[in-house]
């Protein structure tokens, strides 16, 4: 089995060529490369995603940094949630801001180091993003070819490349998805990544979130604090 943890930081984009330094100074860098060149900035969620959803990608992880985009988002909407603030109340930081969103502490059930966020989990998440980005119905044949022609561009070796050709080319079972998040946690997570993928601006996606939604089971108010805490963080490229 290929490192699925490592998959999903490549297919976030947190891995970026040149950018070094502080945590600030990277999260800058990236920016400016999201701007410049949205395909080094999240070469596979470019590739996979299409370019509208690539590019928004590329920008929302340019300010936090690969999976921690899904559990760092994730715990924030939780924290606030649990806290009893309303969705507008919650902080938020300034348009574009450099500043990347904080990790979740070690002992949250969010940590990078959490159990939870097995490798089987993470490949749960890039499920949910392929998913989500197939909503609007935009890959058809001769879009998937040319995915792959740019996800074997990427090197990831032939297992990766085999999962990620399946799950373009195949139907996603939103229910088997679903009861892979067995935590609140999880369906934080899993609700975040989708959340991080669409831009809910046409009736198919919207659908294809509502739908995810009561599947979940997760509270309304917790959902908006969710599509609250990622729209927050969108960058416009």
């Amino acid at each position: 089995m290929f490192d699925a943890k490592k998959l999903l930081e490549q297919f976030l984009g947190s891995q970026i060529p040149g950018v070094g330094g502080s945590v600030r100074e990277r999260a800058g860098g990236a920016i400016q490369m999201a701007k410049d060149n949205p395909w080094k900035a999240g070469a596979l969620a470019t590739a996979v995603l299409g370019t509208k959803t690539g590019r928004n990608i590329a920008g929302n992880v340019a300010t936090i940094g690969g999976i921690a985009a899904v559990a760092g988002l994730g715990y924030l909407a939780y924290k606030n949630y649990q806290s009893g603030q309303s969705p507008q109340a919650a902080p938020q930081p300034a348009p574009n801001a450099s500043q990347p969103v904080a990790l979740p502490p070690p002992d949250s059930a969010f940590s990078l180091e959490s159990p939870q966020l097995s490798n089987d989990f993470a490949l749960t998440l890039i499920r949910a993003m392929i998913a989500a980005a197939k909503a609007d119905g935009h890959i058809d044949d001769v879009e998937r070819a040319n995915i792959m022609e740019k996800v074997q561009t990427a090197d990831l070796g032939s297992e990766a490349e085999a999962f990620l050709r399946n799950e373009i080319a195949n139907p996603v079972d939103i229910d088997e998805l679903v009861a892979a998040a067995r935590t609140e946690e999880q369906k934080v997570e899993l609700y975040t990544a989708t959340r991080l993928t669409i831009n809910p601006d046409t009736r198919a996606e919207r659908g294809y979130l509502d739908l995810l939604a009561g599947r979940l089971g997760l509270p309304d108010a917790l959902l908006d604090h969710i599509d609250a805490t990622v729209t927050s963080h969108k960058i416009s490229l």
